[in-house]
């Protein structure tokens, strides 16, 4: 299995060599924004960044096909690639609300509800 907290060349939204879709990819930026600031940088630093963007065309692995099975999936790991504190956060948050509902629900199905008990007795 591919490691999906890699750096990998986007041949599928390419225009040229992939690094620019790679990086967009990598970070979770809008794509159109790392084209735009990479021609500002190369302008920038007198072609130093178009050496650069040329090295990791060459040296950087492609990605693997079918690498997130979903949008949400890709999200997920752009997160976790930046920040994985807050991803690992953000994910024991999610399980403690699961399971402070699964204890509401276990507690409503388990507890006596005397009301309730009281208006099938009095239907008798």
């Amino acid at each position: 299995m591919a490691a999906r907290t890699k750096f990998y060349l986007d041949k599928q939204d390419a225009k040229w060599m992939g690094v620019c879709a790679g990086i967009a990819d990598y970070t979770g930026f809008d794509i159109t924004l790392v084209r735009v600031a990479m021609i500002v940088l190369t302008l920038a630093t007198s072609g130093w960044v178009f050496v650069a963007y040329l090295a990791a065309g060459w040296l950087a692995p492609k990605k693997p096909v079918g690498l997130y099975e979903t949008q949400e999936d890709a999200k997920f790991w752009q997160g976790m690639r930046s920040n994985p504190k807050r991803s690992t956060a953000e994910v024991r948050s999610k399980f403690r609300d699961i399971d402070r509902r699964l204890a509401d629900i276990e507690l409503h199905y388990t507890s006596r509800n005397n009301r309730l008990a009281e208006e099938i007795d009095s239907l008798r």
